[in-house]
Order: C-alpha cells, then sequence, then structure tokens
C-alpha cells in the first residue's frame, strides 16, 4: 500500500483478495458447527448477513474500509470458534 493513499490500487486489492475470501468461506463454515445454539433458520439469518456484509465490502474502495472488514472477519471468526454468538 501507497503511503498517504486512501483509495486501493488493482495491485492492494489483489493482495487482500486472498484473505477475504478465506475469511469469507470460514466464517460461513464456523457457522455450521453444532456447538452453536442456532436454529437452522437463524443460521440462514447469520450467513445472509455474512454475505451481505462482504458483498458490499467487495465494491470497497477505501484501504481504510478494506482493513476495517479483515479486522471484523478476524473479531467474529475468534467469537465463532469459541463457540458462542453475541
Amino acid at each position: 500500500m501507497a503511503k498517504g493513499v486512501i483509495w486501493a490500487t488493482a495491485e492492494d486489492l489483489a493482495r487482500n483478495r486472498g484473505k477475504v475470501l478465506s475469511l469469507y468461506r470460514q466464517i460461513l463454515r464456523s457457522l455450521n458447527s453444532p456447538d452453536l445454539p442456532l436454529t437452522p433458520a437463524a443460521r440462514l439469518a447469520k450467513k445472509a448477513e455474512v454475505r451481505t456484509i462482504f458483498l458490499f465490502g467487495s465494491e470497497e474502495r477505501s484501504l481504510h474500509n478494506i482493513v476495517d472488514l479483515v479486522d471484523a472477519a478476524e473479531y467474529s471468526l475468534s467469537i465463532l470458534k469459541k463457540g458462542r454468538l453475541p
């Protein structure tokens, strides 16, 4: 990332793509865990929320917002791996 630049370049987007896809897949897999106290309808609703967040995040071009998306995804994944939802 270039210093002082607030908009992502094609290189920045390509660099973050793998990490974002990996986090997305891990979160969706974690929502299928039988350790989570969710009904099937609640699981589908949570998966829809995750898809919506990442769908809007995929259109993001601000470096700060991309970093925030990755940070939020990592935090959410850590909560899911503990087996509890907020």
